[in-house]
């Protein structure tokens, strides 16, 4: 079976482009805020470390995610999480107290939203959501610049390199309610373009306005061409389109006419991708690559290399229904390093 065990051509690629420099800023550091897509190991703790877990991804010795890949191609030293902890009430997974880490400056946290402190399986959703029970700690991305303006001194120095990715865990709350009847599927859409709206103020009046100079963002994937995606109803999906939809467009209103803004559109490179997989080498676009009956439970936080299904998933696309593999992850860092080159910022 092969693994993922080697960072490839690209990731040499990369670490040449770091140490030669590709004619653009000279970074300090690299400071991200976001949810899973981004999150190095704020779950790194109790169980879900003993069985090698920690990131949504395929978790082992090549198992890194997009900023880390991006952090090899700017020079600057690896991503660390900024704050660990769980608070499970699950028999097995005791809870781990929150620590916050300094000189970490990955504040991603798997469950995140942009306002909400509310996210997926956070002990809050229980027992509603029986997956709850993990206690995911869900600190919003507008708490993760607060925090850490408060561990700089309240500014950014202006050499770091800024990444900001979220939307998904708000599509997934939203998804959530009217299927509970909680909300309407307008009121769904309009919650989604708010959320939109409400990141591209966090990041003109929180990160911008307190001396940022380089904010790259990405806007909200196509959640439907996910192998989750794929098994919803047409009209579910539908719905899912119109909230990823209200999002982007309300985030690239926000930030329109912006200095010192990237915005990467991932939803356009993610449908290219679907389109054509090949193209990008993507082997399998529609199976997880980890068997999610063989994990302590059924998300890639807790997948290794020793759990995955049979055969060459190297190039797959997902790790679980929502998440990439490695594979992916490098296809969103070759994308981001693309743009940040094209722009100078590189």
């Amino acid at each position: 079976m092969k693994r993922f065990g080697s960072w490839g051509v690209s990731a040499l690629a990369a670490v040449l482009l770091g140490a030669c420099g590709g004619g653009g800023p000279e970074y300090s550091a690299l400071v991200s805020f976001g949810d899973s897509l981004s999150d190095v190991g704020t779950y790194r703790v109790s169980t879900i470390a003993a069985v090698g877990g920690g990131k949504y991804n395929v978790n082992g010795a090549g198992g890194i995610n997009w900023t880390e890949r991006l952090a090899v191609t700017l020079g600057v030293a690896a991503p660390c999480a900024a704050q660990t902890g769980l608070n499970s009430i699950i028999p097995g997974i005791p809870a781990e107290a929150v620590q916050n880490h300094a000189g970490c400056t990955n504040y991603a946290q798997g469950g995140a939203r942009i306002t909400h402190p509310i996210g997926p399986q956070n002990l809050a959703t229980y027992p509603a959501a029986a997956d709850g029970a993990l206690g995911q700690l869900t600190d919003p991305i507008v708490s993760q610049i607060t925090r850490h303006l408060a561990a700089a001194g309240g500014r950014f120095s202006g050499r770091e390199l800024v990444t900001v990715f979220g939307g998904g865990n708000d599509v997934f709350m939203n998804l959530a309610a009217v299927g509970a009847g909680a909300a309407t599927p307008g009121e769904a859409v309009t919650a989604m373009g708010t959320a939109g709206a409400e990141l591209a103020g966090y990041i003109r009046n929180l990160i911008l306005a307190n001396g940022a100079t380089h904010v790259v963002v990405l806007n909200l994937p196509d959640v439907v061409q996910t192998p989750f995606g794929a098994t919803l109803d047409a009209a579910t999906q539908a719905l899912l389109n119109q909230m990823v939809t209200a999002y982007n467009a309300q985030l690239a209103t926000g930030l329109a006419g912006t200095g010192g803004v990237l915005l990467v559109d991932a939803h356009a490179q993610g449908q290219l991708q679907a389109a054509n997989p090949a193209q990008y080498g993507i082997s399998n676009a529609t199976t997880p690559a980890c068997d999610l009956a063989a994990t302590l439970f059924a998300s890639s936080l807790v997948c290794t290399e020793s759990t995955l299904i049979a055969g060459d998933v190297s190039r797959y696309q997902f790790s679980d229904t929502v998440h990439p593999t490695p594979y992916g992850y490098r296809l969103i860092a070759d994308h981001v390093a693309t743009r940040l080159s094209a722009s100078g910022w590189l």
